[in-house]
């Protein structure tokens, strides 16, 4: 479920929420221009994405999407091939950051919740939603991430099809996955019980270190 439910209902968690949305998009995609910095291309540092300033990374659609389905993406940060040295492999690198750092955030979030009881709710809300922005960019459904990932992963021959699909078809694809059909849409079926199991994992390892 969205946010917008909770704008009238509870505006102070909607903020909060909100908040922590912004930031979780925001590093996901700073991740995806260093790493494509790193990589040898500086057109993520040109376009003024090498920032964390939430305003460089907030997409329109995917904010939108954000508050009135509970999936979301950021503006999707441009990188040119031919400055890289293994563009397909690299390609995948810059692709895996994002999700990763969100996987890292998550991680070091549930190590410092024992810690900071006081803002517990807001960490564990900052641990959901990294873990959830996580799992949905690698969904393998371009323009997501994990499309980017799986092509590197392919035999040459099936990338190439693979691509040539998704170049056509892949938005509408992914809009498919996020409309509601009977209640819940397709991509939350398929990527909640994911997102349950690292959550477990995460709070449980939490547990731990504060027994």
């Amino acid at each position: 479920m969205g946010l917008l439910s909770l704008l009238f209902q509870d505006p102070f968690s909607f903020v909060i929420l909100a908040g922590v949305l912004v930031v979780s998009l925001t590093v996901h995609e700073f991740a995806h221009a260093w790493s494509a910095d790193k990589l040898g291309d500086p057109t993520p540092r040109h376009q003024g994405r090498l920032t964390l300033n939430p305003l460089a990374h907030l997409d329109p659609l995917g904010s939108i999407a954000l508050l009135v389905i509970g999936f979301g993406w950021g503006k999707p940060v441009q990188f040119d091939p031919y400055n890289l040295k293994e563009p397909v492999r690299d390609a995948a690198l810059i692709a895996l950051a994002g999700p990763a750092i969100n996987l890292i955030t998550a991680l070091l979030l549930a190590i410092a919740l024992p810690f900071l009881p006081a803002i517990g709710s807001i960490i564990s809300l900052s641990i959901f939603y990294n873990v959830m922005l996580a799992l949905f960019n690698l969904v393998p459904v371009a323009p997501l991430d994990g499309s980017k990932i799986l092509l590197a992963l392919l035999p040459r021959n099936i990338a190439y099809e693979y691509e040539s699909f998704m170049q056509r078809y892949g938005t509408l694809v992914l809009v498919g996955l996020l409309m509601p059909w009977g209640g819940q849409s397709p991509i939350s079926m398929l990527i909640r019980p994911i997102i349950n199991v690292v959550l477990g994992g995460l709070l449980g390892l939490s547990g731990l270190i504060g027994a």
